[in-house]
């Protein structure tokens, strides 16, 4: 590409129109969300109430009472509890969520790599189309239909999510395209390019990029010319050896921590106009697009690939597709082999939204297939091919004026400084590092699913909740904090609550189920009490009546007043406590009037960053932030002891972080542990299948994995001898001939010699659950054992 045709010399994002609050705005229900409640703040009695009982199963009954005795002091008439909710109910009247600020806080000043830490991926069902290049065919479909997706999104077009007629709030998807995590010294922002037009393509490290749409959201392309723009792409960046790859790979400092990424951002930008632009065009486009020129083998490397790229080492130099990613975007990744999927960045999305998007693409290319075979087959979106299209039919019409594209795609070429170079290098060497920690495998269990469990009268979700917390009960003899996020998206903003697992019913469950004296019985009905509770739980949570949501809100505003306290001190001069904050309009530094308030001509994004304490992405399309100036209080706030009670603690680290989500679209769904000691662990449940993924840093994921497999097999047959024994037939008869004959029937009844053959298929081998409750062992109620081994001295 010649330096006379740099990609930020050409149109490819407007400063976005912040339509004002009473302006009317379009019909899409995606932009304009419907009238919708507020998250509601529970009382703080109730949430403590359900804290304790997290807590309960948890720690030693020593341990419990002490935690009791804290929330009791919290709770006095008049205390510091009182003051507290007080505050943040006064808080939530001027926020269309009390949770959200805080939220995007804890988000965007996570000081680590993003990879294995925050950004979860999907792996999209096989493909049904038949292809000769398995690979760029599909990756041309999946970018098509995301065009079609984002034309219907943008243009009102969009149906609007429901949950059993309830509608939910759509605000999420204004966020999903366009948008860019951006390191900064202080934390990290959001940026959210409303109007972008184009997307990015990675092959080999390198980087390319082409318009896709025209300004009225149209696809400007077809999927045979899209195709042919790929095959372009790789034929330019196979030429660069696979051993070159790593050592200019500019996306893999996208893995590195924050600060560090920010150091050498700013550094990209400083050191000349072509990388600042090439930059530019890369945080702004609407996805990102990775060519991995490898196709995972077995599961277990296809969950790895989509989580964090895959590392290979020829020579001692990294050849894997780990130098293939830009993490702070979406990213649409497709395999050699035409395996293909989704990492997003969390921060503002999700997973039900990037689910919603991922099940609507994957039906549309169902659709197209369909339509090979049936050319009347209707397409799911109603975007429509742009007459800018070089293949259209009809030419523009006069209303469409005339607009300028980059049909074929441009190569992003950086002129990388020796600091530069010396990041990329060891970026690379800190990601190789990660991947070498995380361990991601994966089951697909066929026994049975969703329909065999509904069968037996359970929930499939807390069904499988229960499994994991008795496959982890199982092999290590102990229960641990648990975590499953609750949508809350039926109110305003609303994201997720945070449903604990680990109750007292659940933990009666696991110890009757790995007992040796429960009956099989009994063992059922614990399973049955255990997922009932689970369900109300996440019903509650659903509702916005957890605790974890209000508890840290109230802990973030304590925070803030402690903050705004010694901010004071250090002027001498009072301090705000309440929101307030300055825009960015330069991508390097703060900028803005004092209101918070968003000048619509000088705004190339829509930002929020958490050290300006400002939700940009809550505003009510002016970008102004309510709230009043607080006076600093005169005496010195103090963090109550509730927040101090190790309790708080135990029960905020989640050592299995799970996630339910899923539809057909899907194969597999993942994420990485949130603790060093922890697992991440996400599952999809279908109507015949039970597909895990599960990841961890140095633990046996295999073995948990098997030991679920285990208690998914040995609790299946359990539950159909239960139903034998309440259906048993009456017993057969021999008559006087010697035969044995139906009770009923009078026929000749068949004896099966195999039949205990198929019994014995059904049990779990190795008796993972008949070890006993270990009740008065030390790894029952401590996470790590205590320290030096006890001998045992012979008597005889």
């Amino acid at each position: 590409m010649s330096n006379d045709a740099l990609p930020s010399q050409t149109t490819l994002t407007k400063p976005p129109s912040i339509p004002h609050p009473q302006a009317q705005r379009s019909k899409s229900s995606a932009l304009l969300t419907p009238d919708l409640p507020k998250l509601p703040i529970p009382p703080l009695k109730d949430s403590l109430s359900r804290y304790l009982r997290a807590l309960e199963g948890l720690q030693t009954p020593e341990e419990h009472e002490r935690t009791k005795e804290v929330v009791e002091e919290f709770l006095i008439p008049g205390g510091e509890g009182e003051r507290w909710q007080s505050k943040l109910e006064e808080y939530a009247r001027t926020q269309d969520s009390y949770i959200e600020e805080f939220w995007y806080e804890s988000y965007l000043s996570h000081s680590d790599s993003v990879v294995l830490s925050l950004n979860p991926f999907f792996v999209l069902s096989s493909d049904v189309t038949p292809r000769s290049d398995p690979q760029l065919s599909r990756a041309a479909s999946l970018i098509l239909s995301s065009l079609s997706f984002i034309h219907d999104l943008r243009n009102g077009y969009l149906q609007a999510d429901t949950v059993r007629g309830t509608p939910l709030d759509m605000s999420q998807y204004g966020r999903l395209f366009g948008a860019c995590r951006v390191p900064t010294d202080r934390g990290c922002r959001m940026e959210v390019h409303e109007e972008s037009k184009h997307i990015v393509v990675l092959r080999r490290g390198q980087f390319y990029w082409f318009d896709c749409l025209d300004s009225k959201n149209r696809p400007i392309f077809t999927d045979r010319e899209i195709l042919s723009n790929l095959e372009a792409i790789v034929k330019d960046a196979d030429k660069t050896p696979v051993q070159s790859v790593a050592a200019n790979s500019v996306g893999i400092l996208s893995t590195e921590s924050r600060k560090i990424w920010s150091h050498l951002r700013a550094e990209l930008i400083k050191s000349n106009k072509l990388n600042a632009s090439c930059l530019s065009v890369v945080e702004s486009a609407l996805f990102v697009v990775c060519l991995d020129d490898a196709g995972p083998e077995d599961l277990a490397e296809l969950c790895g690939n989509f989580l964090c790229g895959g590392y290979k080492l020829e020579g001692g130099v990294q050849t894997g597709t780990c130098t293939n990613r830009w993490y702070d975007k979406l990213q649409i990744i497709v395999c050699s082999n035409g395996e293909a999927g989704i990492n997003f960045e969390h921060t503002g999305v999700d997973g039900h939204t990037v689910l919603r998007y991922a099940a609507d693409v994957y039906t549309e290319l169902v659709l197209l297939f369909a339509k090979t075979i049936n050319p009347s087959t209707p397409s799911l979106f109603k975007s429509k091919q742009s007459p800018f299209c070089k293949s259209a039919k009809n030419p523009p019409k006069e209303e469409d004026g005339e607009e300028d594209f980059e049909f074929q795609p441009k190569k992003l070429e950086w002129r990388l400084t020796p600091d530069l170079l010396a990041g990329i290098r060891y970026a690379e060497t800190r990601i190789s590092d990660l991947i070498c920690q995380n361990d991601s495998q994966a089951l697909e269990f066929k026994g049975y699913g969703g329909n065999f469990i509904k069968r037996h009268g359970f929930s499939p979700d807390a069904f499988v909740q229960m499994a994991l917390q008795a496959a982890y009960y199982g092999l290590y003899g102990r229960v641990e904090s648990t975590y499953e996020p609750a949508m809350t998206k039926a109110f305003l903003h609303g994201r997720t609550e945070a449903i604990r697992t680990v109750q007292p019913e659940s933990v009666a469950f696991v110890k009757a189920f790995c007992s040796d004296h429960a009956s099989v019985h009994e063992k059922i009905e614990t399973l049955r009490t255990a997922c009932k509770k689970h369900t109300q739980l996440t019903k509650e949570c659903s509702q916005g009546l957890g605790q974890d949501r209000h508890l840290y809100a109230m802990y973030s505003l304590i925070q803030r007043d402690i903050q705004a306290y010694h901010a004071s001190r250090a002027r001498g001069s009072s301090a705000t406590n309440g929101v307030s904050g300055k825009y960015n309009t330069n991508g390097s530094g703060t900028n803005g009037d004092s209101t918070g308030r968003i000048s619509p001509n000088s705004q190339s994004a829509i930002i929020f960053s958490p050290q300006t304490h400002t939700s940009v992405l809550s505003g009510e399309g002016n970008g102004s932030v309510n709230g009043d100036s607080i006076p600093a209080p005169d005496q010195k706030p103090r963090v109550p002891a509730l927040f101090k009670d190790p309790g708080y603690n135990l029960l905020g680290t989640s050592v299995l972080s799970t996630s339910n989500c899923g539809n057909p679209a899907l194969r597999l769904f993942g994420f990485g542990p949130v603790t060093p000691e922890g697992y991440g662990i996400g599952y999809i449940i279908k109507d015949e299948g039970i597909s895990i993924c599960m990841s961890s840093k140095h633990l046996q994921t295999r073995r948990l994995l098997q030991t679920l497999q285990a208690y998914l097999v040995e609790v299946q047959k359990m539950l159909i001898q239960l139903w034998k024994e309440a259906n048993e037939r009456p017993e057969a008869f021999m008559d006087h001939t010697g035969v044995m004959r139906d009770a009923r029937t009078g026929k000749k009844v068949e004896m099966d010699g195999d039949e205990d053959e198929k019994e014995d298929e059904l049990l779990g081998g190795f008796g993972f659950f008949d070890v006993g409750v270990q009740a008065a062992l030390p790894q029952a109620r401590r996470r790590r054992p205590t320290v030096g081994k006890q001998l045992v001295i012979a008597e005889y």
